[in-house]
């Protein structure tokens, strides 16, 4: 609970997070399967493999960076939900 709290009122709202759970299933999904409070709220992901950035013109989060040894491919059989992949993403700076 509180997560409405932590949203509300925020200009930008960044979510860090491991990818996958420990059955190694994706995190990141289509749909919620929760209750939600707050909709449409992140602003980014930043996971263990990732950095995802929302893209508000088209819903739906655009793969902006990736771990060291971290591919393209992995990371998109990964994420149940679509992403927006346009270019090599860039490496995060460890």
């Amino acid at each position: 609970g509180g997560a409405m709290d932590l949203v509300a009122g925020v200009k930008k709202v960044v979510v860090a997070m491991e990818h996958c759970t420990r059955k190694d299933e994706p995190k990141i999904l289509k749909e919620c399967n929760l209750p939600l409070t707050g909709r449409r709220c992140i602003d980014m992901i930043i996971t263990d493999l990732c950095v995802l950035v929302m893209d508000p013109a088209r819903n739906r989060f655009r793969l902006a960076e990736l771990a060291p040894g971290v591919g393209v491919d992995e990371v998109v059989a990964k994420t149940e939900a679509e992403l927006i992949v346009e270019h090599e993403p860039a490496l995060i700076a460890v």
